[in-house]
């Protein structure tokens, strides 16, 4: 009967997770091996154009770099956190901040860059006006594709502090005191236990990151109104064309490709922090 009963709690869940993930995955992929006559394959050759191989070339560039960026300066932050008092008020501060920053994105933040960075951005107009020092000289590069890095970033960063810092507040002082007793120093300690033990967890949020770049959509429309420089852009492309059309089948194809990515990217996160978490208990 209490089996039952958990069983029966699951019901919105599951009924949540079919609706607006697994049915929509279901359409959007299926509609990439259909054509006017039914089942094909043909649609695939679009994985093999130079257009779509340079989007996926932009999209693992911008979410590589920024899952990198934001994977070090993120474990730096955590490092300094695991020192504080976990019930402290500027640690709870921190943690809170990190858990809504890092949901922080689309075009709230895409808005607040281009008012703080922006052509006429606060920031811009001060360092031109004050300092005569012109961020744009070379172009706009804000609305282009290096312009991501920075909106990227600034979510990536908490990301990686709610992610990683239960990592480096599991590591056990009797570790450090253990190779102390054994003659050991700070060096044999982080070669020996601290970053064998973080490895795991730091590159599964390094993924984790990624993914969470690769994957992202609205940001990048607010702030990239011409172009399909990534993958997510070109999406929007090809079912809303500049003429009126759409093409399903090239969409479907191109959020095939995107699933593939992103599953091995999350299984191999999977498997990092399941080796993480042995340390954790």
């Amino acid at each position: 009967m209490k089996r039952l009963a958990s069983m029966i709690g699951l019901v919105p869940f599951t009924a949540y997770i079919l609706l607006f993930l697994a049915v929509p995955t279901a359409l959007a992929v299926g509609s990439g091996f259909t054509d006017a006559d039914g089942f094909t394959l043909a649609n695939l050759q679009v994985l093999a154009a130079p257009a779509t191989l340079g989007a996926f070339g932009a999209s693992v560039w911008v979410s590589g770099i920024t899952a990198v960026v934001g994977a070090v300066i993120g474990a730096i932050l955590c490092w300094a956190l695991a020192a504080l008092p976990e019930r402290g008020p500027l640690r709870r501060v921190i943690d809170a901040a990190s858990s809504v920053l890092a949901q922080f994105g689309g075009v709230m933040l895409a808005f607040a860059f281009v008012a703080t960075i922006g052509i006429q951005g606060l920031v811009t107009v001060g360092l031109r006006e004050r300092l005569g020092v012109d961020i744009y000289a070379e172009g706009v590069w804000l609305y282009e594709l290096p312009g991501l890095i920075l909106p990227y970033v600034y979510f990536q960063v908490p990301l990686m502090v709610i992610t990683f810092l239960p990592a480096v507040v599991a590591l056990k002082p009797g570790w450090a005191e253990a190779v102390a007793t054994l003659g050991g120093g700070s060096v044999a300690y982080w070669r020996r236990v601290g970053l064998p033990v973080l490895a795991p967890a730091f590159f599964g949020s390094l993924l984790l990151l990624f993914a969470n770049a690769f994957s992202s959509y609205a940001t990048a429309a607010a702030l990239i109104s011409q172009g399909s420089q990534i993958v997510p852009l070109q999406i929007r492309a090809a079912l809303i064309g500049e003429t009126g059309g759409s093409n399903s089948a090239t969409a479907g194809v191109l959020a095939l490709g995107m699933i593939l990515v992103m599953t091995v990217a999350m299984l191999a996160y999977s498997r990092l922090m399941a080796r993480a978490g042995r340390w954790q208990r």
